[in-house]
């Protein structure tokens, strides 16, 4: 399996990873998966071709453009720790675009990342609890990195970090950054 993390500085989020060549979803996989699967696995899709979005919408990418991946997370803590996850993913996200390109990234509530007024990804955040403990989260996440070209039913409301500032970025340097920061705020919830 290739190493698309080679530099990543984590404890156990990315530590087990699962890279697609194609996939419906990420978030339906790890789904399937999640009994048996370690805390902390990400799955990355080069290709996902039936992607979640919120309200049910289907997540539109392009192979190998975008970074499309799920991470799994079972913190047996109480619910309250996690009420505001998807905004403290989200404030994540925006730190990391920032503090790797100095690019101002905006939140839609909840869960939405904003670049000139268009979307550019998003968050799509399911946990199962039982009783008041939190058994497991499945975060999935979906950011327009290198997307040139989007359907007509969405041009005119999404945009990419390539279609902004007319450059090529390196998505799995971002990836590695995200996973360091998700963890760093998962582990202060806990």
């Amino acid at each position: 399996m290739e190493n698309i993390l080679g530099n990543l500085n984590t404890e156990f989020l990315g530590k087990n990873l699962i890279i697609l060549d194609e996939v419906d979803s990420t978030q339906k996989y790890i789904k399937n998966i999640s009994k048996d699967a370690p805390n902390g696995l990400v799955v990355v899709a080069k290709n996902q071709i039936a992607g979640i979005g919120t309200k049910g919408r289907t997540w539109y990418t392009s192979k190998d453009k975008n970074l499309t991946f799920s991470l799994l997370l079972k913190p047996k803590c109480n619910v309250k720790n996690i009420e505001n996850l998807t905004i403290m993913i989200a404030e994540a996200v925006i730190k990391v675009i920032k503090e790797m390109y100095g690019y101002e990234l905006n939140i839609k509530h909840p869960n939405d990342i904003i670049l000139n007024g268009k979307k550019l990804g998003g968050i799509l955040t399911e946990t199962l609890v039982l009783k008041t403990e939190v058994e497991q989260i499945i975060v999935g996440i979906g950011l327009n990195i290198n997307e040139d070209k989007f359907c007509k039913e969405i041009e005119g409301i999404a945009t990419s970090l390539k279609k902004e500032y007319g450059k090529t970025f390196e998505k799995y340097e971002i990836l590695e950054n995200l996973l360091e920061e998700f963890e760093k705020i998962y582990m202060k919830i806990l």
